[in-house]
């Protein structure tokens, strides 16, 4: 099996965790897009879905999915989204596709949080992956001179701007052993808008794709 094979593997069996009806929150990215494209077979049951970014709504809108502003679709009784690391307490690494602040939010507004990923995603220790963090743009300096304090070595991600036009620093070196309170010291960092630890509201359900097929881990 390859990458892709494991990636839709879990986004299909994610549909098993969708309510009867209602709006969905849906994330972003390769894992995501698979989810997409199930969750489409199946619209006709959903008034429709919350995106985490441009892309995601893109992808939905050109399945006929409606797509609803998180301010008038009020709790979400699922969020479906990937991960780039999540260790065995459903803490995880997100933002390799810069979305992480609006994947944050609607995490966030989520009753239960579904993380689909393959299962070379899980880690015993978070940090491999370099964290993204995004800035405002005037900050990035700064908040690049306070996370070397931190233990990492920040690289900006150049000729990239978010949805929400700023910038991301990915850190890299870091072993995350304490990966709320790493969370917390960053957020608080004037000029950053998050981090992309997921540790304070980490997933509910973690679905791996695998060669034995798909594998559930709760915390």
């Amino acid at each position: 099996m390859n990458a892709d094979e494991l990636k839709r593997q879990a986004a299909e069996a994610a549909i098993e965790y969708l309510p009867d009806g209602g709006i969905v929150g849906v994330g972003t990215g390769s894992t995501v897009n698979f989810f997409i494209d199930a969750f489409a077979k199946i619209k006709g049951r959903f008034e429709g879905a919350v995106s985490s970014s441009e892309s995601s709504t893109d992808r939905m809108k050109k399945h006929g999915i409606p797509v609803l502003d998180l301010n008038a679709a009020g709790q979400l009784d699922v969020y479906v989204d990937g991960a780039d690391e999540s260790n065995r307490h459903l803490h995880l690494i997100k933002g390799g596709g810069g979305a992480l602040t609006r994947e944050k939010i609607v995490a966030a507004a989520s009753k239960t949080f579904v993380c689909i990923a393959d299962e070379s995603k899980l880690v015993d220790i978070l940090g491999k992956f370099p964290l993204p963090v995004e800035v405002i743009p005037m900050a990035r300096s700064y908040v690049a001179r306070e996370l070397v304090k931190l233990g990492g070595n920040p690289v900006w991600r150049e000729n990239f701007v978010t949805d929400n036009g700023n910038l991301i620093l990915d850190v890299h070196d870091l072993e995350i052993m304490e990966p709320a309170k790493l969370e917390t010291q960053i957020n608080q960092l004037a000029g950053v808008v998050t981090v992309g630890i997921f540790a304070h509201r980490p997933a509910d359900v973690l679905i791996l794709g695998s060669r034995e097929g798909p594998k559930t881990i709760k915390p």
